[in-house]
């Protein structure tokens, strides 16, 4: 039965193991100096081999020869291992066995000690996907196992596990295999295979595993099942759907040219070939990232996971943008893929993120269009200089005197000038307030004594006003209400003759005063009489 080439070649040592030089080293001194812990995990990205290692340590520790970090590979113990039939290595599917009740068993199994090797070793695959009750269960045991016990936690989402399973474990973190080092192992075993494979063939097949050995050793075997014994890179994209280079550059092509309507051809060729816009922008974004890093770091940059030919060519097209433009480019494609995972019209969305690019492309820096205004004009600042004398023949005119201050006299009639001053300032109230009062200068204050019926009619606002209006703004003054004698109502103006009283004034000045406004805009209602309490009241 045909075996397929990830598990046909799957490394048996630690020789084997690609990369992961950090955690080779440590298992190895771990189990040379008798240092082996009970509990360990394995983290890391699919395919870079963690099950695998969890089998190699295995095989160290029940060697007949071991502890050894070299297994003889000839005893019965290394051979039931390799085949998957020890009945001393225990292998568990977390994903399928991962409730308490299973975990129960597990530690149950625990307590008998190996049938014939030194070590029982439990692996736990997919260890993450085990519950919370399941970990509590396996808590103690992980804790305080017997000396024969060996826990492996193989997870690629190391966060899940629980902080009280991972305090009682070392963690051993895997790193994605380099890339270089895959085109080199699945060189190897073309060779064993009698497969002819070219370096763009085998680079298209590991920049399909991501970095996996076993995603990229499967894409190896589908790609022999399809071409044969001789790999074409042409056959092997379009069988693993990838994009050449020149497939990729007809975008760039479009974008220096700032050409939308070869975006949108693109987009309706790959539409009719039946391509997937996910994948297409998806490569588009690699893509213009690896031109974005070679742009910056040069086309010899290990960080960009290409064939040879495939940096240089990426190398010429990279110099014909600048870095603002390749950030812009890769950050809009990055959008357009996040967007497509979501969208139900896919086509629209990949012309619409297509064209936006193109319209970037049209961007110009800050400093480009400054640059476009030209030289900034040079303003001058006028310097004023005194205006010379006038000619001898013209007099000058002379500035005008300042006003001089109104006179304030005891003598005069202060009651018929603040009655004046109110009526053109509009205060009639408080002009008659005024014409009913005693007003005199004493010791230069101004004293009004008012009738307690005015009250309402004349206060220091009102009087403040009209000594503003006479220009005497910093005269005392004290408004006293209290008797008044009777007074002969002041001198008519001969400038401004005050209007005559209305019959109803009594009626109106009373509507008129802001708290009888108040009280009916709450109260509303109607008033018909209005009458001087002081006058007697008849019906």
């Amino acid at each position: 039965m045909y075996q397929v080439i990830a598990r046909k070649y799957r490394p048996q040592s630690f020789d084997d193991v690609l990369s992961q030089e950090h955690i080779k080293t440590t298992l190895r001194n771990a189990i040379a100096q008798n240092r082996i812990a009970h509990g360990y995990i394995f983290s890391g990205q699919r395919g870079t081999g963690k099950t695998t290692t969890a089998r190699i340590i295995a095989r160290c520790l029940n060697c007949e020869k071991g502890p050894t970090d070299k297994p003889c590979d000839v005893c019965a113990s290394c051979l039931e291992i390799k085949a998957g039939g020890s009945p001393d290595v225990i292998e568990i599917d977390a994903a399928s066995n991962r409730g308490i009740n299973e975990m129960r068993e597990l530690r149950e199994n625990v307590r008998y000690q190996p049938a014939r090797d030194r070590y029982k070793v439990f692996i736990i695959d997919e260890a993450h996907q085990i519950t919370s009750e399941a970990f509590n269960a396996l808590l103690k045991t992980i804790e305080e196992p017997p000396s024969w016990a060996v826990f492996i936690l193989c997870t690629t989402e190391s966060h899940k596990i629980p902080a009280t399973i991972a305090s009682r474990c070392q963690h051993f973190s895997f790193r994605s295999v380099d890339f270089n080092d895959l085109i080199e192992r699945m060189r190897e075993i073309c060779i064993e295979e009698g497969i002819e494979a070219d370096d763009e063939s085998l680079s298209v097949i590991a920049q399909a595993g991501e970095g996996s050995v076993r995603d990229s050793l499967s894409a190896l075997d589908q790609a022999i099942a399809c071409c044969g014994n001789k790999l074409e890179a042409a056959a092997v994209r379009a069988l693993l759907g990838a994009f050449s280079i020149d497939a990729m550059a007809r975008v760039t092509t479009a974008l220096a040219n700032q050409d939308g309507g070869a975006t949108l051809a693109l987009v309706d060729e790959l539409e009719r070939n039946g391509g997937s816009p996910q994948h297409f922008s998806r490569e588009l974004s690699r893509y213009l990232r690896n031109l974005l890093v070679t742009k910056i770091s040069g086309g010899d940059s290990r960080l960009v996971t290409a064939s040879p030919s495939e940096r240089a060519e990426m190398a010429r097209i990279a110099a014909s943008f600048s870095e603002e433009d390749l950030t812009r480019y890769l950050q809009l494609a990055l959008d357009l893929f996040r967007d497509l995972q979501f969208s139900l019209q896919p086509r629209f969305h990949l012309e619409i993120g297509l064209l936006k690019m193109v319209q970037a492309g049209k961007l110009s820096s800050i400093e480009e269009a400054l640059a476009s205004l030209g030289p900034a004009p040079v303003i001058t600042k006028a310097i004023s200089k005194p205006a010379p004398p006038p000619p001898a023949s013209v007099p000058a005119v002379a500035p005008p005197l300042p006003k001089a201050p109104p006179v304030i006299s005891a003598t005069d009639d202060w009651r018929a000038r603040l009655h004046t001053a109110m009526l053109e300032k509009g205060l009639k109230f408080s002009a008659d307030a005024i014409a009913q009062s005693e007003v005199a200068l004493v010791n230069n204050e101004l004293q009004i004594t008012v009738s307690k019926q005015f009250q309402l009619d004349l206060g220091r606002e009102e009087v403040l006003t009209t000594l503003k209006h006479l220009g005497l703004p910093a005269l005392r003054f004290k408004v006293v209400f209290g008797d008044v004698k009777s007074a002969a109502a002041p001198a008519p103006d001969t400038k401004k003759q005050a209007p005559a009283p209305k019959e109803d004034e009594v009626t109106e000045r009373a509507l008129a005063h802001p708290e009888v406004q108040r009280f009916r805009e709450l109260f509303g209602g109607e008033v018909r009489t209005v009458r001087n309490l002081k006058e007697p009241w008849n019906e």
